[in-house]
């Protein structure tokens, strides 16, 4: 199976409220509503000092590679107030998921409904095994997201990664193949 060919044939998906699609330079000013937000990007990436900055991380991480990265809209609104992406590993049949959300946003069930039609994508389209995330543990709000996924909580990975001059903690949850087609079921 050629992932990326799969990727690029599923750059659209679409939610009951939701839509997710490519990220483009159109997207700027939505983008930089959030990513220049301290609280948002705590724990994510860099906090942007500027629109180019948005500008630049959209041109080199979304566009210059966009297969399984998407920009999360709001339907009704047609506003753009996180992102998504799913990095599959074809070799060992699993993939990990991450996101940003807007915190003006937060508590809506948007990042769930993305991560719903993410984790469908990874298991119906891409067969992959098991899908996976993990978080800073001092953000156990996308920890909540993760467990709305059906996701369980596989432990933590101490000082995982260093960020932001931090030596971090991070939370890891998957979710089998087995677990995702019996919770489809259930509903």
């Amino acid at each position: 199976m050629d992932i990326t060919l799969e990727l690029m044939k599923h750059s659209v998906l679409e939610g009951e409220r939701i839509l997710l699609r490519p990220v483009g330079l159109a997207d700027a000013s939505d983008m930089f509503e959030y990513a220049s937000n301290e609280e948002t990007t705590r724990f994510v990436f860099e906090t942007h000092r500027n629109r180019a900055m948005t500008e630049e991380a959209i041109a080199n991480y979304f566009m210059a590679a966009p297969a399984g990265k998407y920009a999360l809209v709001v339907k009704d609104t047609d506003k753009m107030i996180g992102t998504i992406d799913i990095r599959p590993n074809l070799t060992d049949h699993i993939a990990e998921i991450g996101y940003t959300l807007n915190k003006h946003y937060g508590g809506n069930g948007y990042m769930t409904q993305a991560g719903k039609l993410i984790t469908a994508l990874a298991f119906d389209v891409l067969k992959m095994e098991k899908v996976f995330a993990m978080h800073d543990i001092l953000n156990p709000a996308s920890g909540a997201v993760m467990k709305r996924l059906g996701m369980q909580s596989e432990g933590i990975l101490r000082r995982h990664k260093v960020f932001k001059g931090r030596s971090c903690d991070m939370a890891y949850y998957g979710i089998l193949k087995e677990e995702y087609s019996r919770q489809a079921r259930e509903y």
